[in-house]
């Protein structure tokens, strides 16, 4: 039988359901060495919809997925899609103080958490909307030899969960209801698909909402004009470690994988030694990555000992790729890295031509549904080919408002011609052709191993320490990070003993480890404009040319 990728139905959950009833068989998923067929995917996603369902999850409730790659989470994801309810997919890592504030601020009814974070939702139960939370672990729905195996040789890693009102047990969920969903007509415009949390200039998160359609605007784009012929519909076979509570990777992981009845081989965390033994042993083509990854791939000194010539189409995204890396990825291995750009709030703007070498600092070209402005930020006004300018995005299907947030919303999205563009922050020059280049990204966001990261979210934890006046977070050029995280602090006068490890230590408590500065300085006063508004951009300026980057 021959088939085709399926990248024309509006719904996220589209294309499970579509390949379940064509080639039930097929192999959808792999996860530590266990494989999920199309069919088995989509029965556990009609289980655990109804089990939703019956616990009282409602139509467009929000539902916080606080869980690593692994089939729980696209169980969870397609089961509360299928109901009609909105996924708000979080990092695993994050702390009770980065949920509590996301809980509150959208609303979350519904808690899918790990046993090993449950400590931190149940922190927060008493003080935030939560109504239920649902606990898996790491082994669930593996063979009852590979939990006992992993048990013995302390492979898996568990947490104490306690037992209560509103608290229940994923697999015992997906046993005990039936494979029959409730009978939910959901509209692909007018009702939310997910809702993503990115950094804010105040100090917090924005809520990032989108609907199917405008998801799978992009998709479409992806799969017909970027994979094309190259994707090998049912025979392909894609290593998904970037985070699915990611916008990049959930796109891709939908075209490649699940729109596409490929095998998608799940990797909890980004071991790299796990992850080359998954593309040598299940001969791998595809690859996505961040390039800390890549890097740490390359200056991996066991990484001869793998055969990684199945690989065919690697693509980077989440930072800048350095030219050093792409040279290396293509001596080593005699293919490219290919280019994704986007963000958050736009999805999936611009992809390299395979095929083609990607040129350095290439974001490629914009994907169709995404109409791109390169504007004079002051003025807004259109600048010419390889002029620099700030990257305005729109696009007909997207969501263009942030989630309770008018100021920031104001601040991010303009009009323009009668049409609504998103302000990217990145400063780009087009060719001639259309094509993208990155020259330098905003000030306010940093990017370290491949996450943005809000410099007003972290100076902002700073600043609630009771003798800190004033601080100022800037990314230091890294060359294996992409950058460093540096805090500049204002003590008050009257602070006695308070040092840099007193101040990391407040961090940790209350952001996630990546976004945990690396370097503390101290500092008298903060450079300021005659209005009073913090000149970061100079300050990051100022470490710059410390770095020899200036």
């Amino acid at each position: 039988m021959k088939l085709e990728a399926q990248s024309k139905g509006t719904h996220l959950f589209h294309g499970v359901e579509y390949w379940a009833s064509r080639v039930p068989s097929k192999r959808a998923l792999i996860y530590l060495g266990k494989t999920f067929s199309f069919g088995e995917l989509r029965e556990l996603v009609w289980r655990f919809a109804r089990a939703l369902h019956e616990l009282g999850v409602e139509r467009q409730e929000r539902v916080m997925l606080y869980l690593p790659n692994c089939p729980a989470w696209v169980i969870s994801y397609l089961a509360t899609l299928r109901i009609g309810a909105v996924p708000v997919p979080v990092s695993p890592i994050y702390t009770a103080h980065e949920i509590g504030y996301m809980i509150e601020d959208c609303q979350v009814g519904t808690v899918i958490c790990q046993d090993t974070n449950f400590g931190y939702v149940r922190e927060v139960m008493s003080r935030t909307p939560l109504q239920r939370a649902i606990v898996s672990n790491l082994a669930d729905l593996l063979p009852l030899w590979k939990k006992a195996v992993g048990a013995l040789f302390d492979k898996v890693p568990r947490g104490k969960v306690e037992k209560g009102k509103g608290i229940y047990r994923f697999q015992d969920l997906v046993r005990k209801y039936p494979p029959d969903p409730p009978k939910v007509e959901v509209d692909p415009v007018e009702e939310l698909a997910y809702i993503l949390y990115t950094g804010g200039t105040t100090g917090f998160p924005k809520g990032v909402p989108g609907n199917h359609l405008g998801m799978q605007s992009y998709i479409k784009d992806l799969m017909e004009d970027v994979l094309g012929e190259h994707l090998r519909v049912g025979e392909d076979v894609f290593v998904c470690v970037a985070p699915l509570y990611h916008i990049m990777a959930q796109g891709f992981f939908l075209a490649v994988g699940l729109n596409s009845a490929n095998t998608t081989v799940l990797m909890p965390v980004p071991q790299v030694d796990a992850i080359l033994r998954a593309i040598e042993k299940y001969r791998a083509r595809w690859f996505l990555g961040v390039p800390t990854l890549y890097r740490m791939i390359l200056e991996n000194d066991r990484l001869d000992r793998y055969d990684l010539s199945s690989l065919r189409y690697c693509f980077c995204g989440g930072d800048v790729l350095a030219r050093e890396i792409a040279k290396r990825w293509e001596e080593l291995l005699g293919i490219y890295l290919y280019q994704v750009y986007g963000s958050t709030e736009a999805g999936h703007v611009s992809y390299s031509r395979l095929g083609e070498r990607p040129k350095p600092m290439s974001l490629g070209y914009p994907l169709k549904s995404r109409k791109c402005l390169v504007v004079d930020p002051e003025t807004l006004r259109p600048v010419g080919p390889g002029e620099v300018g700030e990257l305005l995005v729109t696009s007909l299907h997207s969501v263009k408002y942030y989630w309770n947030k008018p100021d920031e919303t104001a601040r991010s999205f303009i009009e323009l011609n009668g049409e609504v563009y998103y302000r990217m922050g990145d400063y780009v020059t087009r060719s001639q052709d259309g094509e993208l280049f990155f020259m330098e990204r905003s000030a306010d966001v940093i990017k370290c191993k491949g996450y943005r990261i809000s410099a007003s979210e972290v100076e902002a934890v700073l600043q609630d320490h009771p003798t800190v006046v004033a601080a100022c977070v800037v990314g230091v050029p890294d060359p294996k990070l992409g950058e460093r995280i540096k805090a500049m602090v204002v003590l008050k006068e009257d602070a006695r003993g308070v040092g840099a490890a007193e101040l990391l230590q407040w961090c940790r408590k209350r952001l996630a480890p990546y976004k945990v500065p690396h370097y503390i300085e101290f500092r008298d006063m903060l450079p300021k404009s005659k209005v009073g508004k913090l000149l970061r951009r100079e300050l990051r300026e100022e470490e710059r040319r410390k770095a020899g980057r200036g």
